[in-house]
């Protein structure tokens, strides 16, 4: 996987694969987004039956105190507080006959709720 930091941060909170950057890349130059600028929020925000969920949306530009890393052409900004939820997450993008969505794969996760929404860690 090609990982660069943009803000010369050492640690990666996330990690995405190629078919994930490829996917988002395409949503935001749909939107018509500068891919030079513009990046991938994800985030942790309460809520759920577990507690904690995910969050994903498209920003314009980074804020002052996010991680950003770059992956495969896109940008990915994390805020200070998702970080210590999502430190070391993958994420991915499937495809198949019954979905097609992004999904994170966490290793700070101790319990998910049975639909898979929400976590806990």
């Amino acid at each position: 996987m090609s990982t660069e930091s943009v803000d010369g941060d050492a640690e990666t909170p996330v990690t995405v694969t190629e078919s994930a950057a490829s996917e988002a890349l395409s949503l935001l130059e749909g939107e018509g987004l500068d891919t030079d600028v513009a990046g991938l929020r994800l985030f942790v925000q309460q809520g759920g039956c577990a507690g904690l969920s995910y969050g994903m949306r498209f920003d314009d530009e980074p804020e002052s105190d996010d991680a950003v890393t770059e992956h495969h052409g896109l940008r990915i900004f994390v805020d200070p507080a998702s970080r210590r939820y999502i430190g070391g997450s993958v994420l991915d993008y499937e495809s198949g006959l019954q979905a097609a969505g992004f999904h994170v794969e966490n290793p700070n996760v101790v319990s998910e709720c049975g639909c898979g929404e929400s976590f806990r860690t």
